[in-house]
C-alpha cells in the first residue's frame, strides 16, 4: 500500500481515484452478447455456456431433484450458519416494512401512500472465482419478505453442469425455486429480455464482474430497472491509536481478496498504527490462498495519515466508500458526521465480514463513489411506492379554486376546466336543493 502523510485537500481527488474501468472495451464485448440472447434466446445461452463455462447444457433450469440433493452435499455446520444468517437478515429486513401512510392535507383532501411488491425480480448470484451463496440470502430474503410474485435466480454452473450446492441450499431455504444455470452478461440479458426458458423480469439485482456490471447498465437504458450502479468491491477504515493493527490488516485483506480491481483505504491519525498495520498486511498476506489477487488489489490502495479525525471523516465522505469501518475509541460519536457510505461498521469488534454474511444488514451496496447518492439493497428495493388521493365535495371546494389559479397561470386550461366543471356541478346541486 502507498502511504501518504497529511496530503493537501487539492491532492484528495488524485489520491482517492479508483482503479480505472475500461467500460468502452467491455461494452464492445457485452453489447453483442445482449443482442444475441435477445434474438436467439436459449440457443444463445447454450452457445455462451459452451464458450465461456465449457459446458454443454441440455437443461438450463435447475431441477427440483438437484435442489433437493444439494442439502446432502454441504456440512451440517454450514447449513446451521446459513440458517442463522437467514434468521438475522429476515429479522432486520422485516423491521423495514412500512404501513400505509394516510394524511388529510386540508379538510376533505386525503393523500395516501403504500408499498407494492415488484411483481417479477431477477437475482444474479456470482459463482465463478467465489460462489457467493451469501448473496442468495441478501437478495432472496427481502424479495420474499416483499412478496414479489416471481423470483428468478441466475448463477453459473461448473464444467459438469452443476451449480454450487451451497447456492442451491440457500435458495431452497429462502423459498426460491426458479434457478437457471446461466452466468455472466448472458444471464443479465436472459432476465432482461426473457427466453424460451428464463422468464423476463422487471428489475435485476446482484453483484458481478465488469461484464455483468456493464450488462446491467446497458439493459437499464432499455427500460429494465437495476438495483444500483456497481463496480469492484471496496473498504475504507478510519482508525486511531486504540485500533489493533492485526484486526485492521485482516479487514483490509478481506476486501482485497475479492479481486485485483478491488480497493482498500486506511485513514488514520496515527502514523505508528499505519506502519504497524502495513507490517501485519505483509505477514497475513502470505497465508492467504488468494494472495496474488489480494496483492494486486493492494497496488490500487492507499493509507493516509491525517492530522485530525474530523479531516479523516471529511476525506472519507469525499470518497464515499461501499464499506466503512470506524475503529476508534468512540466510534458512535462519528456517526452523525458520516454522510457518504454504503454500510458502516462501528468499533474494534465489528469486522466488515460480519455484514457480508450474517449480522443482518445487506451486503449488496453501492461502490465506486455511488454511496454519495445511492443506498444499499433493502426491503424498499423490492417494492414500489404508489400514492393515492381522495377528495370529498368539501375538499374540492377548499382546494379547487387554488388549483384553477395555478392551472391558469401555467396556461393549461384543460387542467383548470377539470376542476371548474366539478365546482359548477356542485354549485348547481346546492342551488337545486335550496327551497324556493
Amino acid at each position: 500500500m502507498k502511504v501518504m502523510i497529511h496530503p493537501k485537500r487539492q491532492e484528495w481527488n488524485a489520491l482517492l481515484k479508483r482503479p480505472v474501468q475500461k467500460f468502452k472495451k467491455v461494452e464492445e464485448i457485452v453489447a453483442p452478447i445482449l443482442k444475441k440472447v435477445k434474438k436467439k434466446g436459449d440457443k444463445a445461452l447454450r452457445k455462451f455456456a459452451l464458450e465461456y463455462d465449457h459446458v454443454e447444457l441440455n437443461q438450463i433450469q435447475v431441477t427440483q431433484e438437484e435442489i433437493a440433493a444439494a442439502a446432502t452435499k454441504i456440512s451440517p455446520r454450514l447449513k446451521e450458519a446459513i440458517r442463522i444468517a437467514q434468521r438475522n437478515i429476515e429479522q432486520f429486513h422485516a423491521a423495514q416494512r412500512e404501513k400505509m401512510i394516510k394524511v388529510e392535507t386540508m379538510p376533505g383532501v386525503w393523500c395516501m401512500r403504500k408499498s407494492v411488491p415488484i411483481s417479477k425480480v431477477g437475482l444474479y448470484v456470482p459463482g465463478g472465482t467465489a460462489p457467493l451463496f451469501s448473496t442468495v440470502l441478501m437478495l432472496g430474503v427481502p424479495a420474499t419478505l416483499a412478496k414479489c410474485k416471481e423470483i428468478v435466480l441466475c448463477t453459473p454452473c461448473d464444467s459438469h453442469g452443476q451449480v454450487n450446492p451451497a447456492i442451491l441450499y440457500a435458495a431452497q431455504q429462502v423459498g426460491i425455486h426458479q434457478i437457471y444455470k446461466v452466468g455472466g452478461a448472458q444471464a443479465i440479458a436472459a432476465m432482461a429480455y426473457g427466453t424460451e426458458t428464463v422468464p423476463q423480469v422487471y428489475k435485476i439485482f446482484g453483484p458481478g464482474n465488469q461484464y455483468v456490471t456493464v450488462a446491467k447498465q446497458l439493459v437499464s437504458r432499455q427500460g429494465v430497472a437495476i438495483d444500483m450502479p456497481a463496480g469492484p468491491s471496496e473498504v475504507a477504515i478510519l482508525a486511531d491509536d486504540t485500533a489493533n493493527p492485526a484486526f485492521i490488516a485482516s479487514d483490509l485483506l478481506s476486501q482485497a481478496e475479492h479481486g485485483p480491481d478491488s480497493q482498500v483505504l486506511l485513514v488514520s491519525t496515527s502514523r505508528k498504527l499505519v506502519e504497524k498495520t502495513a507490517k501485519e498486511v505483509d505477514k497475513q498476506l502470505i497465508e492467504l490462498p488468494r494472495r496474488e489477487m489480494a496483492a494486486r488489489s493492494l497496488e490500487n490502495s492507499v493509507a493516509v495519515v491525517v492530522p485530525t479525525q474530523a479531516e479523516g471523516i471529511e476525506l472519507l465522505n469525499e470518497y464515499g466508500p461501499e464499506h466503512l469501518i470506524v475503529a476508534t475509541q468512540n466510534p458512535k460519536e462519528m456517526t452523525s458526521y458520516i454522510v457518504n457510505a454504503g454500510s458502516v461498521f462501528l468499533g474494534h469488534y465489528t469486522p466488515e465480514s460480519a455484514g457480508d454474511y450474517a449480522s443482518g444488514t445487506n451486503h449488496t451496496l453501492p461502490t465506486n463513489g455511488y454511496a454519495k447518492a445511492y443506498s444499499g439493497v433493502s426491503l424498499d428495493s423490492f417494492v414500489k411506492k404508489i400514492t393515492f388521493q381522495e377528495i370529498t365535495e368539501e375538499g374540492l371546494r377548499e382546494l379547487g379554486p387554488w388549483v384553477e389559479e395555478m392551472a391558469e397561470a401555467e396556461e393549461l386550461m384543460a387542467h383548470k376546466r377539470a376542476v371548474s366543471l366539478r365546482l359548477a356541478y356542485l354549485n348547481r346541486m346546492i342551488a337545486e336543493k335550496k327551497p324556493s
